[in-house]
């Protein structure tokens, strides 16, 4: 078998530039919306002291080398997140920014090593607001892309219809026949109890699964696929531990001001209202990291800096919005590789798998 032709072929350009043209079309109209709705753009440094504290995702490593010969571990930033709520703690109000990020052992369809984060943050302001904010974007990126509908792998959304809103209960109970919120009590999970209800549903676990791993299988294999078909959905209230950046809502402190934004059965967003408390945003992140340690066999270093702000940063809401996967939708490209400029090369056994899953 012939080895696939690169991105910079010609041949191979000329069927991706429609896509990447699209995408500075899209890029320019969000930009001046923003700008319409009063924000400032502002740019996260890449190079961060940690890269995020969650247990499953990975960072790329580098080393940052002073004049007198000292090193310090650095890292790619995974998502900007960080350091805007350091701009929000010192004075800023309305903030939006193109990210470049960095995720390692990620690449697929849907997924790419370096891809763009669209990344907002409101301060004072509910993150109900977020999921306006969301919906006018679906619109805008359809408007300019000259598209009545979004499709990926045979689904297929109105990007004009109002999103609909689903709680994550709700769509366990509706999907799975799973009680999840019997499975809660404040911040502890009933590990046993909702692997009785999954297996009940024919979830195949692993005995050393954890109840977020149960959560994940669950919500990949029996909830995500009827997610955002026909218009999108905006899946709300997850439960506090699967939100570590989430504040609780006010009506039950099981659940979080998270939801996650899907649309084809593809997950583009994620929002929260944001959680201010540096003890309790201290204490989540150590039991993600020793979650971490357990599954992964390392560990990334918090924060402190960060933590320090927590204490002077406002309320406030914020979304991280997947902008690759957004021009994907919008224009139909079935790759992730289709509406990127450039993308990261592969490894030869990327190149020799062929790997498009």
């Amino acid at each position: 078998m012939s080895a696939a032709s690169p991105w910079w072929a010609p041949h191979v350009h000329a069927d991706r530039r429609p896509f990447l043209l699209a995408r500075n079309r899209i890029r320019g109209r969000v930009r001046q919306q923003f700008a319409d709705w009063g924000f400032t753009e502002v740019e996260a440094a890449i190079l961060q002291l940690s890269p995020g504290n969650e247990a499953h995702l990975h960072a790329f490593a580098t080393e940052m080398e002073s004049t007198a010969g000292d090193r310090l571990r650095l890292y790619l930033a995974t998502s900007p997140e960080f350091a805007c709520k350091k701009l929000l703690a010192g004075g800023e109000r309305r903030i939006f920014e193109f990210a470049r990020v960095f995720r390692n052992r990620e690449r697929g369809a849907l997924h790419h090593p370096e891809f763009t984060l669209l990344e907002w943050y409101r301060a004072e302001e509910s993150y109900e607001n977020l999921m306006t904010d969301c919906a006018v974007l679906l619109t805008l990126a359809a408007e300019t892309a000259e598209t009545e509908e979004f499709c990926f792998r045979g689904r297929s959304a109105d990007p004009f219809a109002r999103p609909e809103r689903l709680s994550v209960a709700e769509a366990f109970q509706h999907y799975a026949g799973i009680d999840l919120l019997a499975t809660l009590s404040g911040a502890e999970a009933d590990r046993e109890g909702l692997a009785a209800q999954a297996r009940h549903a024919g979830i195949r676990l692993a005995e050393d699964d954890s109840w977020s791993d149960i959560f994940s299988r669950v919500l990949v294999e029996r909830i995500e696929p009827r997610l955002g078909n026909g218009r999108a959905t905006i899946l709300d209230e997850y439960p506090v531990v699967e939100a570590a950046l989430a504040r609780p809502t006010a009506h039950d402190p099981r659940i979080a001001e998270r939801f996650e934004l899907y649309v084809c059965g593809v997950e583009i967003a994620n929002a929260f209202g944001e959680l201010t408390d540096p003890a309790e945003q201290r204490r989540r992140f150590e039991l993600e990291m020793a979650e971490k340690a357990r599954v992964h066999n390392e560990r990334y270093p918090l924060d402190e800096d960060f933590l320090a702000a927590l204490a002077g940063m406002p309320q406030a809401s914020g979304c991280a919005l997947g902008f690759d996967r957004l021009v994907m939708l919008a224009t139909g490209a079935q790759r992730i590789e289709q509406v990127l400029w450039t993308p990261v090369v592969e490894t030869p056994a990327q190149r020799n798998s062929g790997l498009r899953s």
